[in-house]
């Protein structure tokens, strides 16, 4: 069996400011550790389940945030960017059986999480067929296309809900809430051992079932902090304004709005 990880930082558990994501920034050590141990929660839960590869995707910022030297001996890391349209999820293919999430954190315009945001902050909002998405949204639906279905996610309460709407029956782990610029947050030993936990139990049942609904056609509309960010993004081919600061792309393949988006959010 194998398993593939897609590891984001900002809902790890006890993370609160921006300088504790920033690799720029001395606070980054210590929360780098910490999705580093998340991460390996989580090969730990997959392996005791009967895994027998983890590739695990850094999709935090630079792609080079986790410790190396303490991961797993029978893992695969992806680092850094390679300009695919699969992005957070690169790495991925329908040779896997299950998609995990570590550290996921709300959608931009969300006052769930400090760090909520889509893709990067130059993006106020991120639609998807009308609905405000979350990197979690295209995400589990790139790995649909795969058919690979997405069984557990860790981070903060309203992604995990957000989650469990778009796939029935997916498990999750609430590391933190967000109120203002503050966070309140399980201890991370604490959620260590319910990601743990909480993968082993996911990929021991039935996750047959754990894929989101597919739509006839999708739409992406990408609304930005900045009017001439909408400019340039209007020049790929098939965009359009939608309105002073917003662009929208629309096919029937979803493949081809991933790829859009690999130059439409820069």
């Amino acid at each position: 069996m194998k398993v593939f990880i897609s590891a984001d930082i900002e809902g790890t558990a006890g993370i609160v400011h921006w300088d504790e994501a920033e690799r720029t920034h001395a606070d980054w050590n210590e929360f780098r550790a910490l999705m580093t141990a998340e991460v390996v929660a989580a090969c730990d839960g997959a392996r005791a389940a009967g895994a027998t590869e983890v590739v695990i995707k850094d999709a935090h910022d630079s792609g080079r945030n986790l410790i190396l030297d303490r991961l797993p001996d029978y893992v695969r890391i992806v680092r850094g960017w390679s300009g695919h349209p699969d992005a957070m999820m690169f790495g991925l293919d329908a040779g896997f059986a299950a998609a995990i999430y570590t550290g996921y954190h709300s959608k931009a315009g969300s006052e769930a999480n400090p760090l909520a945001h889509t893709s990067n902050l130059r993006i106020s909002r991120l639609l998807l067929n009308g609905e405000v998405a979350s990197e979690f949204t295209v995400n589990a639906l790139c790995a649909a296309g795969y058919g690979v279905p997405s069984v557990f996610l860790s981070g903060d309460a309203a992604m995990c809900a957000e989650a469990g709407a778009m796939v029935p029956g997916m498990s999750t782990v609430e590391t933190l809430e967000g109120k203002g610029r503050a966070s309140t947050s399980i201890s991370p030993a604490w959620s260590r051992r319910l990601i743990r936990e909480g993968v082993a139990s996911a990929l021991s049942a039935d996750f047959s079932q754990t894929l989101p609904d597919r739509a006839e056609r999708y739409e992406v509309v990408i609304e930005f902090n900045n009017p001439t960010d909408a400019y340039r993004a209007g020049w790929y081919p098939g965009a359009r304004a939608h309105g002073p600061r917003a662009v929208a792309f629309a096919n029937a393949d979803f493949a081809e709005i991933l790829r859009a988006l690999v130059f439409m959010k820069v």
